[in-house]
Formats: structure tokens, C-alpha cells, sequence
């Protein structure tokens, strides 16, 4: 599965104005007629639930939307450029890849997003004729396409995730419980693709469940394949620990665990406060010996007290497997049903029309008063609601050095900041 794509867009060019005059008599050089120019096409993403891969972009490294025709003569209206709508799957992110901050994530509710808008078309210089200048034999152009090189990542989006080394039985579970038909045989690294089914429990509205391909020490450094697929453990809300607790390739549960939790810690330390359970697989072929310590009862006397919960189960002979889901659909019960969806970190349109000019007044004793475009674009784009974007919000002050204005200003804590109609406090960090 190709999980990840680096693509080149580019919205559409405004059209240009155009420069003619009407040949009409007693009339000025005919009078201007002048046509406006068409709008330059968007470039917009749409969810397409029938993709569930990123091979589309494999081949197709270019994607550029229409320029908008130029303004004609006799007061025609240039067409519009048409807008360009690439379609990708649920859960792909959008980021600028020289940054690597995401533009959008296309999850949620988040269906379709314009990434790119088209230039505005020029006017035609039948706008510009005045009493004291009738024959204006200019036009304005069209404004300039926005173009970037963006990189598209997919992340799996289900409420669960088994995780574990290769080989210890997480693509059986998966087969066993879910419409998913991941291949399965008994070697190492057998899935290679995130595979993704729909648990149906009796009694609830049942969860998406995925099969992480198998990691191993070292994953979270690139090391075997996990490091490609441990982004897809991101989204999912509740993790299960799959361990071979018969040890049938002489590796020890215990410590496979501990090698698979520094790992999602290394890569993202979120990833272990996610709620987690542990399925001690292969129970059907544990052998021991007289003396020997139960290997069930040694992982949940090591794990169960940190508040990882122990599930003995064979996939193979589906022993245990209900009570786990049902655990597992127990946790979820009591979470946001809503998919994790990222915050938007960069815009386009605002950063590339960075020149765009702002003021900052001190209006009053304590009323500081910033506006512009540049202040107007970033409001528009920013929700001030969450607190990613609120924090988005604060690093623009301070990139741009608006803070820094008010600084200099005399602004002081507690002191008012009005920005389009919005007011802030302002407190010094």
C-alpha cells in the first residue's frame, strides 16, 4: 500500500483585463469596452470513499488547475478557469513539504478543502474611464497562480489498532472477528499493508479495527518496516498489545511488550497514554513444565497493576476473543466517537501572500488596535476555538512580529488587543 506522496500544485491565473474601445460616434476613441478576466481555478482535495491508498500519485506528480481566460472586447467577461478537484482517501494529510506543517486533514468532517485558490481575474478598462480621463488604455492583469509542493500522508483511521511483533497472531485475530481478508502465513513481516475490519459485536453499534504490520526494536528509527506504519497507530483510540504467550519463537512476552511500548514512545509519547489491553495469544499451545511460572500469570502479575488488563486467547481456536472485544468495546463506549482529526498548521494563501500589509495602533490607554488584510486572511483561516488553534494563533503574532509592536508600543499586561472586532488580553509569557 502506498501510504505517502509527494505532488507538485498549482491554482489557475487570473485572466487579464482587457484594453479595446466601442466605435461609437461622438464618443471618445469609441469609449472603453474592456472586458474583466476569468477567475484561475482552486485546487481542491475531496474525500473519496472508495479509495484506501495512495498509489494514484505514483505516476501522477503534476496537478494544475485552469487559468482563467483573459478579458475580450465589448464589456465580455473572460470564463473562469476550471477548478481542479483531487480526490484521495479518508484520513490523508495534507502538509507543506518544505515545512512539513499540516494544510489540512482530511478526516471528520472535513470532506472537501480548497488548498489552493485561483488568482482573480483582471479589470478591463471599461472600469477606469472618469470625467477627466475617458480614453484609459490600461487594464489591471490577472492575479498570479499560488503554487507548492505538498506531501500527502495516510493515516489509517479506526478506533483500534493491534500492535505487536511480526508472527505473534494479529492478522489471524483480524480475520476472526472481522470481514478483513489479510494474508496470513508463518513467516515473518506477512503484512506489509495496513488492513482495516468492521467488528460486529451483538448488543452494539461494533468499531474499525486495523492490523498494524508487525514492528520490531528499533521501529521508531527506521529500522525493519514498522517506522512507515507506526503513523497509523496515531488515530486509533485504543491499542491492543498482541503477544505470542507461548513463546513459540523462543522470544520472551514480557520483554516483547516493553520493546513495543519504548518504541510508540520513542516515535510519539502520546501513543502510550492511549488506553491499551494485552491479548497473551496462542494460550492453545502453551506448554510448561513442573516449577515453571504460568506464562499468563506472569504477564498479568507484570502488567495488570500498571492498568493493562490481560486477555488469554487463541486466535486460532477463537478462545477469548469475545471477552476482549467486549472490554475493548467497553473502553470506547465511555470516548469521543469522532475520529482524531489534526489541526490546521499552515495556510497557504495567507503565507504566500505574506506581503500583505497590517497596522498596529495604540488606539487608547489600554486599547491596542491590530488590522489589515494580512490580519483579516489569518482570522479566516484560524479557529480560535480549539486550543491547536489558538496556539496557531500565537505563533503568528510572534513570527510576524506584531507582538513585538506592541511591545514596543507600551503594551502591558492586561492591556486590551482588538483585531477585527475580536478583543484579547494580552499577558506577557
Amino acid at each position: 500500500m502506498i501510504d505517502s506522496a509527494r505532488i507538485f500544485i498549482k491554482s489557475g491565473k487570473g485572466g487579464d483585463g482587457h484594453v479595446s474601445f466601442r466605435r461609437e460616434l461622438f464618443v471618445a476613441a469609441g469609449g472603453p469596452d474592456g472586458g474583466d478576466g476569468g477567475r484561475g481555478g482552486d485546487v481542491i482535495f475531496e474525500v473519496d470513499k472508495g479509495l484506501n491508498t495512495l498509489n494514484d500519485f505514483r505516476h501522477v506528480r503534476k496537478y494544475i488547475a485552469q487559468s482563467g481566460e483573459d478579458g475580450k472586447k465589448r464589456r465580455s467577461h473572460g470564463a473562469d478557469g476550471q477548478d481542479l478537484i483531487v480526490k484521495v482517501p479518508e484520513g490523508t494529510i495534507i502538509r507543506d513539504d518544505a515545512s512539513g506543517k499540516i494544510i489540512a486533514d482530511m478526516s471528520g468532517k472535513n470532506m472537501r478543502e480548497v488548498i489552493l485558490k485561483g488568482g482573480r481575474g483582471g479589470a478591463g478598462n471599461m472600469h477606469f474611464a472618469t470625467p477627466t480621463m475617458q480614453v484609459p488604455k490600461f487594464a489591471k492583469p490577472g492575479q498570479p497562480a499560488m503554487e507548492l509542493w505538498v506531501r500527502l500522508e495516510l493515516k489509517v483511521i479506526a478506533d483500534v489498532g493491534l500492535v505487536g511483533y511480526p508472527n505473534v497472531g494479529k492478522s489471524t485475530i483480524l480475520s476472526m472477528v472481522t470481514n478483513a481478508k489479510p494474508k496470513i502465513a508463518n513467516y515473518h513481516f506477512t503484512t506489509l499493508d495496513p488492513y482495516v475490519g468492521i467488528v460486529d459485536l451483538e448488543g452494539t453499534n461494533g468499531f474499525a479495527l486495523a492490523d498494524i504490520p508487525g514492528l520490531i526494536e528499533g521501529a521508531s528509527e527506521g529500522i525493519g518496516l514498522g517506522f512507515q506504519f507506526l503513523k497509523h497507530i496515531q488515530r486509533t483510540k485504543v491499542l491492543i498489545h498482541v503477544v505470542d504467550a507461548a513463546s513459540t519463537e523462543g522470544r520472551d512476552p514480557v520483554e516483547d511488550i516493553r520493546t513495543i511500548q519504548n518504541e510508540l514512545a520513542s516515535y510519539d509519547p502520546e501513543l502510550l497514554k492511549k488506553p491499551a489491553v494485552i491479548a497473551a495469544n496462542k494460550v492453545d499451545v502453551i506448554q510448561t513444565e513442573d516449577g515453571d511460572e504460568d506464562p499468563i500469570e506472569r504477564l498479568k502479575n507484570t502488567f495488570e497493576p500498571e492498568g493493562l488488563k490481560v486477555f488469554p486467547v487463541s486466535a486460532a481456536s477463537n478462545q477469548g476473543l469475545k471477552e476482549l472485544l467486549y472490554h475493548v468495546w467497553q473502553i470506547l463506549s465511555t470516548m469521543d466517537p469522532e475520529p482524531t482529526v489534526y489541526e490546521k498548521e499552515y495556510v497557504p494563501e495567507y503565507d504566500l501572500g505574506s506581503n500583505l500589509p497590517y497596522t498596529v495602533e495604540k488606539t487608547d490607554e489600554h486599547l491596542f488596535t491590530v488590522e489589515g488584510p494580512r490580519i483579516e486572511k489569518m482570522l479566516g483561516y484560524t479557529n480560535l476555538d480549539s486550543e491547536k488553534g489558538f496556539t496557531f494563533f500565537q505563533r503568528f503574532l510572534k513570527e510576524t512580529g506584531i507582538l513585538k509592536e506592541l511591545e514596543d508600543l507600551g503594551i502591558e499586561d492586561g492591556d486590551t488587543v482588538k483585531m477585527y472586532g475580536q478583543h484579547f488580553d494580552y499577558y506577557h509569557e
